[in-house]
């Protein structure tokens, strides 16, 4: 036979007479003995916050969980809805139904940080930090991948500190404090253009070891300018004519004074044909895929300039490569090392800035940066009235000389 019940609803309860029902975020609960529950309150009871606040303990001989009812590891349905929990006397039958608060057992593991001292901790953050944690809770997925990658990108400022701190002990002992201060000041004394200077060895022993000739065109390249050399060596006086007027005297000096035969003649041409594209990549503003062509330029070297002496731009939708002003410095620079291993360590300052389109006094900077040696040589002009002029010349000579910059002490002007 079925026994009936009677439910009596508890109305006038107050906050601490709510049931309490937990449950662990790492699995059921089998036996309850070996836990001893503890329920906390908060004893700011004026503060209408922090008054409701409970928190629930429950400890064993292995781990401790701990629940709350406010912060990031409460259960959002305690605000959404009310709870109530039957309690039932079997000698009267009658089901006493209360008010409850579901609380949510995490196990606590020793030494991590508690949610009071994260609480406590993001009062201090930064406008960039709450930001990020705004897109971490809110945020769109490129926001939230945008977010990623720059903490990945991101160095902690005390290790980076650390480690140049670190670093800068080790040098100063090495070298010591005196060599330092004077490196300093001779990179100090060098020119912006040294940045785009081939990569020199100024300890080398031979004139020719200082700017390497691999650096300028490696065994591939130079290997791949195999036939246009033999068409640069084989060129009539008619078509160096046209060169000359074409505004690369440096060439025509250089397949003037071709050797006769041999290995010499082969490199002296292919040579020739490098200093041709670079002279006329320097005049040019932006570089096609055409580039080169009509010469019959390998595609080796056509990659070889397009990456080395050109920048990559975006213009109306198209990207495009274009010889910017510190670029042509880099190829007068370039230009310059080929022709002092095609000159016997000279090379003609003159013909080459004028074949160029750079002013004098930036291939002059170009060379001081290079620790070339400057001297003045009296030539001939082409023209009719054979008047004489004074090229500069450039010469590579050990050790490499080292100039000090120039700076300009202008007078103020009296006021009458």
């Amino acid at each position: 036979m079925d026994v009936n019940c009677t439910l009596v609803y508890c109305e006038e309860e107050r906050e601490d007479d709510k049931a309490v029902i937990v449950q662990f975020s790492n699995g059921n609960l089998r036996n309850t003995e070996q836990l001893n529950f503890s329920f906390y309150k908060n004893v700011d009871e004026t503060n209408p916050r922090k008054k409701t606040r409970r928190m629930l303990v429950a400890e064993s001989q292995r781990l401790s969980y701990v629940g709350n009812n406010f912060g990031t590891e409460s259960l959002k349905c305690n605000n959404l809805c009310k709870y109530y929990v039957g309690v039932l006397n079997k000698e009267t039958m009658k089901m006493e139904v209360h008010r409850a608060q579901l609380f949510n057992m995490q196990p606590v593991i020793p030494g991590e940080s508690s949610t009071e001292n994260d609480a406590s901790q993001n009062t201090d953050l930064t406008y960039r930090e709450k930001v990020d944690s705004l897109i971490e809770a809110f945020g769109t997925n490129k926001q939230k991948r945008a977010l990623t990658s720059r903490r990945l990108n991101q160095v902690g400022s005390e290790t980076l500190q650390s480690a140049v701190a670190k670093a800068a002990h080790s040098v100063i002992d090495q070298k010591g404090l005196e060599a330092l201060q004077q490196e300093v000041v001779q990179a100090e004394s060098q020119s912006e253009v040294s940045h785009y200077l081939p990569p020199c060895f100024p300890d080398a022993d031979t004139p020719q070891h200082v700017y390497l000739f691999e650096d300028i065109l490696s065994p591939v390249e130079y290997d791949a300018l195999d036939a246009a050399g033999s068409k640069m060596a084989a060129l009539t006086p008619e078509e160096l004519h046209k060169i000359t007027d074409g505004g690369c005297l440096s060439v025509v000096r250089q397949l003037e004074s071709l050797p006769r035969e041999g290995v010499a003649r082969e490199r002296q041409a292919r040579c020739a044909f490098y200093l041709l594209l670079l002279i006329k990549l320097a005049r040019q503003k932006n570089i096609t895929r055409k580039f080169g062509q009509e010469e019959g330029c390998p595609r080796i070297i056509h990659t070889k300039l397009m990456r080395t002496f050109t920048v990559e731009t975006f213009n109306n939708g198209r990207v495009q490569n274009v010889v910017s002003t510190s670029m042509r410095v880099k190829v007068a620079a370039y230009c310059l090392a080929l022709l002092l291993h095609m000159g016997d360590m000279t090379a003609d300052l003159t013909l080459l800035h004028r074949d160029l389109g750079v002013t004098e006094k930036r291939m002059v900077e170009v060379a001081k940066s290079m620790g070339l040696t400057l001297v003045r040589h009296g030539c001939v002009k082409g023209d009719d009235d054979g008047s004489a002029a004074d090229n500069r010349l450039a010469s590579l000579v050990l050790p490499l000389v080292k100039y000090q910059e120039f700076t300009e002490i202008r007078k103020r002007k009296k006021m009458h």
